[in-house]
């Protein structure tokens, strides 16, 4: 089995009864549905022609929204009014299989997973040819735009689950591809999508930018109050902050591929890729979060070659694609599993210990790895 057949295959597997993509069903920390990585991996089922599968998902996950509406109505009526919120006064960012909260505490107040799993839903109703759907879920749909457009200059947690202290370039770029798609399949909101998108287009451009480049994260100058009455526990150096805030960060592909937020001739884009090429791809290698990562010890993404990879292919440097595709395959074990990320080149060799006793050997297979590797596949084959 080719590991294309195989990805497709370990994303059926990772799919539940109820609908919900587990992270990776092998890795205990992991056994979870987050909206981020499960939004990828249904677009990347349809772009494999599994389009029940996806269906089922964002069906699954409307359900869920449904079942924590009532927050999202706090949420916003306390923003409204000025009002500080508590640690869980907000959707989480990731649930059970049955779509139920997690016990255990986690880095919950993450805005873009809702973002990307509006835009992924767009997507999906494009290629499925479904519109049908939103007879089943326009209400939750309208639920996550609310609850994103009055919320998105709301410090919160970065992708990668950091810095909930700020804003970040890619979430704003999630949320904003998110409104976007869901002015096209609720069109009364159109307007108002206009308007939201426009000020986050606005506030990247001033606020999200330093030396040229858009930045992994920044605050604003004159912040709402932090909605967090108490910070949550994180897991990275407070030293490497300025660093984390700065500098290349391999997420920012995004704000290119898949939300074009910005043309691809935008010089503050341009000068940002550039920048990761030079800083986090490792020559004939993978690609790295942020020069100050420690998790795991900071290795190579496998989901970041591959989301690079795709950037590439759809902008056309098919050659440089390839090479990405060569080298994710490699990482690929004997049973045709691709994990999170590879130990073999690591920013900081001394921390990997500290991850493996607390959680183990890293995730593998990772269900999010394997659908950026067939996103990237069918990048490629508009070009064979």
């Amino acid at each position: 089995m080719t590991l294309y057949d195989q990805s497709i295959q370990l994303l059926i597997d990772s799919q539940t009864a109820s609908g919900a993509i587990i992270a990776s069903a092998e890795f205990p920390s992991y056994r979870f549905s987050w909206f981020r990585d499960s939004s990828y991996i249904a677009y990347a089922q349809c772009r494999v022609g599994r389009f029940q599968q996806a269906r089922d998902y964002f069906i699954w996950a409307a359900q869920t929204v449904r079942r924590f509406a009532w927050k999202a109505d706090r949420a916003i009526a306390n923003i409204t009014a000025g009002k500080r919120l508590g640690p869980d006064d907000y959707l989480h960012t990731r649930y059970t299989a049955d779509g139920l909260e997690d016990e255990n505490q986690w880095w919950d107040f993450q805005l873009d997973g809702y973002g990307t799993w509006l835009w992924a839903l767009g997507e999906y109703v494009e290629l499925a040819q479904d519109g049908a759907i939103l007879d089943e879920i326009a209400d939750e749909v309208r639920v996550v735009y609310r609850y994103l457009s009055h919320l998105w200059q709301q410090p919160n947690y970065d992708c990668w689950e950091e810095l909930s202290q700020y804003l970040h370039n890619y979430s704003l770029a999630a949320i904003h591809a998110g409104l976007q798609a869901t002015a096209q399949l609720l069109p009364d909101l159109a307007q108002d999508a206009a308007g939201v998108t426009t000020a986050i287009r606005e506030l990247m451009l001033t606020e999200g930018v330093c030396d040229g480049r858009f930045s992994k994260s920044f605050a604003l100058k004159q912040p709402p109050q932090s909605i967090l009455q108490t910070p949550q526990t994180v897991y990275h150096d407070a030293t490497t902050d300025e660093q984390m805030r700065q500098g290349a960060e391999a997420s920012l592909i995004g704000l290119a591929t898949p939300y074009a937020v910005f043309s691809a001739d935008n010089p503050h884009l341009q000068a940002t890729l550039d920048q990761l090429e030079a800083m986090l791809h490792r020559p004939n290698g993978g690609v790295y979060r942020y020069l100050g990562d420690t998790y795991y010890g900071g290795g190579e993404w496998v989901l970041l070659a591959a989301w690079l990879g795709w950037h590439y292919a759809k902008i056309g440097r098919i050659e440089e694609a390839k090479k990405l595709k060569s080298w994710v395959e490699a990482q690929a074990d004997e049973n045709g599993y691709l994990p999170e990320q590879v130990s073999d080149h690591l920013l900081a060799p001394d921390r990997i210990a500290e991850w493996r006793d607390r959680w183990g050997s890293v995730a593998k297979p990772l269900t999010w790895s394997h659908a950026m590797y067939l996103i990237l596949c069918e990048e490629l084959k508009r070009y064979e």
